[in-house]
């Protein structure tokens, strides 16, 4: 008996002693998994899911300066395919998420509403050029990558700004340039070159650009009876009857013709100046704004923005904010930025040297807060695409549809995209 009673003590001792070991264990797998995910409980690891492939090596060469810099790791997470935004929604509901992700407008942050953190009292917020911020509900819930901007791309041999000013101003230019056997204004083929962009202009002459979209799917407002629309419809018909048909037009070829100086004035952004670096221009380039109305600013958006997951810990949301003020504020995010990144800063505290001249004019409308705004990225989804193109090819093919016909039309492709 008294053998037996030693056996069950010393059996009774191991017990505790697994059951202590087990617990300690348990709490380093927690560890390994909260390491896993990227949260380390002090914020030394965050994680980047971003939507632009091709800036994808640099950001990863970017990251690893910023872990030498702090020793904070960051984590770039590669995307595939073209569904970013699908993919991205499928790691937040399955509680997986990124640290940062991208957001490429008001109707994606309303989406994902429930995920994005409140940025405004970052200290980036007050750099970020004027209306260059992604808000909602009055609350700064992105930081952007650039800034972007498109126009009148103009030949300064052919045309003087303070010759396109208004409505009968442009159409005396368009008539000069045609007697002188100039294509005076080229549009091209595809969707966004066609009518994506020059349909901005009436939505982002309204007061209040978004609710007016809004009020438009809530059946309360029509363009055919709004001003800026009307008279959109009178510029269209200027364009078909003076230029050449941008149904035979490709992208590349409305850049050559505008290199090569068979075509005065193009509408496209300062993306082109990367097509028009190919060419040995004789002439000097600049951009104007579109004048609708009087329009006198250029169309000054932003692409894509940084936002940071609100459901994430307390250490984890700052590490990310740490991030991002670092990015934007070193000399080397600066750097990477606008050398490595190849963007138009949307900083006020970043400079950039050596842009070319329709970048140059990007940046300074920018940072002086002259510009308005792109109602494109807050259309219905594949509005451009699917409705408002064939609509405009229907005009350009057929000189019987009036400029108002033509914006009702467009009426009814808006509807069409919302049912």
């Amino acid at each position: 008996m008294k053998f037996r009673k030693k056996s069950w003590l010393a059996f009774l001792l191991m017990v505790v002693m697994s059951l202590v070991l087990a617990a300690c264990g348990g709490g380093n797998d927690d560890k390994a998994k909260k390491d896993d995910s990227g949260d380390d409980g002090g914020g030394k690891k965050i994680t980047i899911f971003q939507s632009k492939v091709e800036i994808s090596d640099q950001l990863e060469a970017l990251a690893k300066e910023y872990e030498k810099e702090t020793g904070v790791k960051v984590e770039i997470w590669g995307t595939t395919g073209d569904d970013y935004f699908q993919q991205l929604q499928i790691k937040l509901n399955s509680d997986q998420g990124p640290s940062i992700f991208t957001l490429e407008g008001l109707r994606q942050a309303q989406k994902l509403k429930s995920y994005v953190a409140d940025l405004s009292d970052a200290e980036f917020v007050a750099n970020i050029a004027p209306k260059m911020e992604l808000k909602m509900d009055d609350k700064v819930v992105g930081l952007p990558y650039g800034v972007e901007g498109f126009g009148i791309v103009y030949n300064k041999d052919l045309v003087k700004p303070e010759d396109v000013k208004d409505y009968d101003s442009f159409v005396s230019t368009l008539q000069s340039l045609k007697k002188q056997g100039i294509n005076p204004f080229g549009l091209s083929q595809e969707a966004y070159f066609l009518i994506g962009h020059m349909s901005n202009y009436p939505f982002s002459l309204q007061e209040d650009n978004y609710a007016f979209i809004d009020k438009m799917e809530a059946g309360d407002v029509t363009m055919a009876e709004t001003p800026e629309f009307k008279e959109f419809g009178k510029f269209m018909e200027a364009i078909r009857e003076y230029s050449n048909s941008p149904l035979d037009v490709t992208y590349d070829e409305e850049i050559g013709d505008f290199a090569t100086g068979k075509t005065a004035m193009i509408h496209q952004g300062n993306w082109a100046a990367t097509m028009l670096a190919d060419y040995d221009l004789d002439f000097e380039v600049g951009m104007m704004p579109f004048p609708l109305a009087g329009n006198d600013k250029l169309a000054v958006g932003v692409g894509a923005y940084w936002a940071v997951n609100g459901t994430k810990d307390d250490a984890e949301v700052q590490a990310a904010v740490d991030f991002l003020n670092w990015m934007v504020s070193s000399e080397t995010g600066q750097k990477y930025i606008v050398e490595e990144f190849g963007f138009v800063p949307a900083m006020t505290n970043i400079e950039a040297n050596n842009l070319d001249p329709l970048s140059q004019a990007v940046l300074e409308a920018s940072n002086s807060g002259e510009t308005i705004p792109w109602s494109h990225s807050y259309y219905p989804p594949n509005l451009i695409v699917n409705d408002f193109t064939p609509a405009t090819q229907q005009f350009f093919l057929n000189k019987d549809i009036t400029g108002d016909q033509f914006i009702k039309s467009l009426d009814n492709a808006f509807q069409n995209a919302i049912k």
